[in-house]
């Protein structure tokens, strides 16, 4: 069994005394938080930045006591999994911007909208722990 390690965040905003997240679409259908794969010695926090920045053009503050993982079988490459872990990190008011060829629309939601476009129960689990995290 080959596995591929990806790391990325739960991005949110603090607006107008509500939270909200951005979430993006990377293809028609397709809603995640910003992630990518790691590359070369970075650490999970260094891939899960530079990330950030690349899909969003945001620099947020990561939070201290949050990471949640995930892992998925790739369809695409039998044998192959996928370990994906998520830290949360906060930004200003700053507009992220998607990335050209990889991200086609960036949204800002509040959790219960965040929620409805995921397909994925681990995504939905990831979100909830994230928003559990900020209003315990």
């Amino acid at each position: 069994m080959e596995w591929e390690r990806s790391c990325g965040a739960v991005v949110f905003t603090r607006r107008n005394g509500q939270l909200l997240y951005a979430i993006v679409q990377e293809r028609p259908g397709t809603y995640s938080f910003p992630k990518g794969h790691m590359e070369g010695d970075e650490t999970e926090m260094e891939t899960a930045r530079r990330e950030i920045l690349e899909e969003t053009g945001l620099q947020p503050e990561f939070l201290d006591g949050f990471c949640q993982k995930e892992e998925y079988h790739l369809s695409e490459k039998p044998g192959t999994w996928k370990r994906v872990t998520y830290f949360l990190a906060e930004f200003g008011n700053e507009l992220p911007v998607p990335q050209a060829g990889e991200i086609q629309r960036i949204r800002l939601l509040p959790y219960e909208q965040a929620m409805t476009l995921f397909k994925y129960e681990d995504t939905r689990r990831i979100l909830t722990e994230a928003h559990m995290f900020l209003t315990k």
